[in-house]
């Protein structure tokens, strides 16, 4: 085998090992997981070639406000996806309600796992909200 052959063979293993990484990291890395609490605004399940979980929770809070001094009520909206149906299961049956949610956030988006980077794995508590 000539020296040619082999920089070309090693080329294109080195290309193929940083395709590889690279696919690995933006995709099944987990870059961070935490916990959003919030009103479950609403949940779904849509798509034209993979049907998803999809849903949205609406976080409430402050703002204070350095020219006024006053503070205002602002809703913060925290898109995610659900990857297991025994998860979506149970969110669906939580519409309305006060949820914690454990979410996995990851680089990139799979359209199997969800149109979100934030992947909901676990449903921590629900409430009632009050009246």
């Amino acid at each position: 085998m000539t020296k040619g052959k082999k920089a070309l063979i090693w080329s294109i293993l080195a290309v193929i090992l940083a395709l590889g990484i690279f696919t690995y990291i933006r995709f099944f890395f987990v870059f961070g997981d935490g916990v959003k609490a919030g009103e479950l605004n609403q949940f779904t399940y849509k798509g034209y070639v993979w049907k998803t979980y999809e849903g949205r929770l609406i976080q409430a809070g402050f703002k204070g406000s350095a020219k006024t001094g006053g503070a205002s009520i602002e809703s913060y909206i925290f898109d995610f996806s659900v990857a297991d149906e025994e998860v979506a299961n149970e969110l669906m049956r939580c519409s309305g309600k006060n949820v914690e949610l454990h979410y996995k956030e990851y680089l990139g988006v799979l359209p199997w796992r969800g149109m979100q980077r934030h992947i909901v794995d676990k449903v921590i508590s629900t409430s009632s909200l009050p009246e």
